[in-house]
């Protein structure tokens, strides 16, 4: 009989809070492997990489590559935040040092029509006793978000025929890593039996003990590095699949060493001092997140209008998570009040959709002032109040206005938000009516930043 255990991670999201107990478990498990009679086989399944940690956004998410190889991981997958957190110029290097295999079976460049030269669709682990194991790896497809970033991306039920096809009769035991969410996951193990194991990720999910659909081994492994999984495969010694089980192991029950803390406070003094160096203006006054005469919200405000080329602008004011002091400016203090990874786009409405976009968000404005958004791109507390740049709201006659002037119901007319306000769900007008353009690759903070220094130059 001989044991294979495949350990995995998902979701750290840059909390590196828990990386040196992680670590030290790979660590611990890889080296016990050695002297007994079971073989270990680690992965990641992406979302390892957050540019909110200011040195994940001062390296471009080096470092996180180099923590990952400290791991040494035998492959890993990417998720979103790789995927469309980075420009493409900067994923297209993301892994230039990374000591592991990528895999990923669904992204290709919209140029060629070919996978990336950093990713290979399947790779193949061999254990002491000659068992082969095939790994698969999918990622979520976002095409509004990889398109205008370069990439083609391509659904799992597209093209995961094809791909087990090809690798399950080379192999014992066939593994899927999932960035893909937990939904997606049962669905695919409903149609594909030919999988052993899906390792998934993305949602979030928590299985303390597995969950089996269609004699497909699932497991999933939690957020930001609280828990580890892992999936025993015990199998014959002709290499056959005698049973499979699932684990997860809580990071708070694994030993912290003293200098544990050292390590995780250097990784943010490090980050901090990178981006510290990085001057971006010089305010001659503070600009508050609260409503002032030197307003932040309305300097981004006109930051965006600029970027896109609009005359009006929306944002809110949970995306701001403190003032900009006067004096000089740096990349570290736009990213400690904008960590987002958002990005912005254009709208193009008529004039009734715009009328109907406006009275969604005064509808939703009470409900949305306290509260707390999670995810898609949103790395603050609360929603926040809306702020309008262009745009005039009547409450009395609850009346539209653009540019104090009374919108005409056909005419088309071009707004510049984040991304952010496509994905959640109170203002569906955007997505139903609108036409959208992205504006890759800059984030917000990259397009306020840019304003100020303008603005505001340094000399």
């Amino acid at each position: 009989m001989e044991k294979i255990t495949i350990i995995h991670t998902n979701d750290i999201h840059s909390h590196l809070e828990h990386w040196p107990k992680i670590r030290r478990y790979l660590d611990q498990r890889q080296r016990e492997a050695v002297s007994v009679d079971e073989s270990v086989v680690t992965v990641d399944l992406g979302d390892f990489v957050d540019r909110w940690h200011p040195l994940t956004e001062a390296t471009n998410g080096q470092a996180n590559v180099d923590l990952m190889n400290q791991g040494h991981y035998d492959a890993v997958t990417i998720g979103n935040n790789e995927g469309v957190g980075n420009p493409k110029e900067d994923l297209q290097h993301l892994y230039d040092l990374a000591e592991f295999p990528v895999v990923l079976g669904n992204l290709f460049d919209k140029k060629d029509l070919q996978p990336p030269r950093w990713a290979q669709d399947h790779h193949i682990v061999e254990s002491k006793m000659g068992t082969k194991i095939g790994l698969l790896g999918l990622t979520a497809p976002f095409p509004l978000t990889y398109a205008p970033n370069g990439w083609d991306i391509r659904e799992p039920m597209e093209i995961l025929p094809s791909l087990i096809a090809h690798l399950r009769p080379k192999v014992d035991v066939l593994v899927l890593m999932s960035h893909l969410g937990i939904n997606a996951d049962r669905d695919i193990a409903a149609h594909f039996p030919q999988l052993d194991v899906i390792l998934g990720s993305h949602t979030h999910h928590l299985f303390t003990h597995g969950e089996t659909v269609n004699g497909v081994q699932i497991a999933a492994a939690g957020k930001f590095g609280l828990y580890i999984g892992e999936v025993e495969v015990l199998l014959t010694d002709d290499h056959k699949i005698e049973g499979k089980s699932a684990r997860v192991i809580p990071t708070t029950d694994l030993m912290a060493f003293p200098q544990d803390e050292e390590e995780i406070n250097g990784y943010l003094s490090i980050g901090h001092r990178l981006l510290k160096a990085n001057q971006v203006a010089r305010l001659p006054h503070t600009l508050t997140v609260s409503p002032s005469q030197h307003s932040l919200i309305h300097e981004a405000l006109l930051a965006l209008c600029a970027e896109g080329e609009t005359e009006a602008a929306v944002l809110n004011t949970g995306l701001f998570l403190g003032d900009l002091p006067a004096g000089v400016l740096d990349q570290d203090q736009l990213h400690t009040i904008l960590p987002h990874p958002m990005h912005l786009i254009k709208v193009t409405l008529t004039g009734d959709n715009l009328i109907r976009m406006v009275l969604e968000m005064e509808k939703n404005r009470a409900f949305l002032r306290r509260f707390p958004i999670v995810g898609m791109g949103f790395r603050g507390q609360i929603f926040g109040e809306i702020v309008y740049q262009g745009i005039q709201y009547d409450g009395i006659n609850h009346q539209v206005l653009w540019q104090h002037q009374p919108i005409v119901s056909e005419q088309a007319y071009t707004v510049t938000l984040v991304d952010h306000y496509l994905f959640i769900p109170f203002f569906p007008t955007i997505e139903i009516a609108g036409t959208v353009e992205f504006l890759f690759p800059a984030f917000i903070r990259t397009v306020v930043g840019r304003y100020l220094g303008q603005k505001y130059p340094l000399q």
